[in-house]
């Protein structure tokens, strides 16, 4: 059932389910994560068979069928959101002001069908964690609603667990750079040096930024601000946090560092870039 913003009077087109019991998916109007966490599902994902073991991920459109054939101590939860949700949504005092063009397409691949993306991405050990806190979070914030920004930090929370799902959906056998990537895309919202790369792949930080210039074109930080940037910009157009709390979400220490980094990277501040996003975003 779509959430009553208590604090907005409005309705957001979403639903956190604690305890699925994978008997009427898909939901309908919806796209839907569900997070494996304990046990395995086994049966047919639009008439092809699958198995998910914990922990495991599926991600479902209304448009995919699925047959549950077996469960095995299966315990999962699952987050269901309108496509419209990740519109550009601004409020200034009594106007609110909404486009339907402009919407984040961030992890959207992941419920769309072909050889490539069959709804089942793989989930590693490292990120297990991460997503089961993300998973966590996501539904406190749902059920709590805790002020009025509630809905700003579940976009974020989907926001980050629909990136790492992409990444990891886009991955197969991992060289040394997937790994670092893996790691950036997991933690970057913590304090990371190049030692913690370099760590990762035991190599040093020669031949791990030789490696990253071939592939990426940059260094393995070089990167890492790169990736922190990219979210910070999906935060700054389509939630309400502050600069300090996009500025904390992504991994920069200080809101000053991150307002430099931003302005120099993208050629205008933070809140400059909010503003013509979502002055474009109105004006469609």
């Amino acid at each position: 059932m779509p959430q009553i913003d208590r604090h907005k009077n409005r309705t957001v087109d979403i639903e956190f389910v604690a305890a699925e019991d994978f008997n009427q998916l898909p939901y309908p109007e919806r796209y839907t994560l569900i997070f494996i966490t304990n046990g395995s599902i086994s049966g047919q994902l639009n008439q092809r068979p699958i198995k998910i073991s914990a922990p495991g991920i599926l991600c479902l459109s209304e448009e995919d069928t699925i047959e549950v054939f077996d469960k095995q101590q299966a315990f999962g939860q699952s987050f269901c959101f309108h496509p419209d949700f990740f519109n550009t949504v601004r409020f200034t005092g009594a106007q609110e002001l909404i486009s339907t063009k402009v919407r984040i397409q961030t992890g959207l691949s992941l419920f769309h069908r072909n050889s490539t993306h069959t709804g089942v991405p793989p989930v590693t050990d490292k990120a297990y964690p991460q997503l089961f806190e993300w998973f966590f979070v996501l539904g406190t914030e749902v059920y709590a609603q805790s002020d009025e920004l509630w809905v700003c930090r579940v976009k974020k929370y989907l926001i980050q667990i629909l990136e790492l799902l992409e990444k990891l959906d886009r991955q197969g056998e991992q060289s040394p750079v997937d790994i670092v990537l893996e790691y950036i895309y997991t933690n970057y919202s913590d304090k990371i040096s190049l030692i913690d790369l370099t760590n990762c792949v035991h190599l040093n930080r020669v031949s791990l930024n030789k490696l990253f210039q071939e592939r990426c074109g940059c260094t393995a930080m070089g990167y890492l601000v790169q990736y922190r940037l990219k979210v910070a910009g999906d935060l700054l157009t389509h939630t309400n946090m502050s600069l300090n709390e996009i500025a904390r979400s992504t991994g920069f220490e200080y809101d000053t560092y991150f307002i430099k980094q931003f302005t120099a990277k993208r050629g205008m501040t933070p809140t400059a870039y909010r503003n013509a996003t979502r002055e474009h975003a109105a004006s469609i």
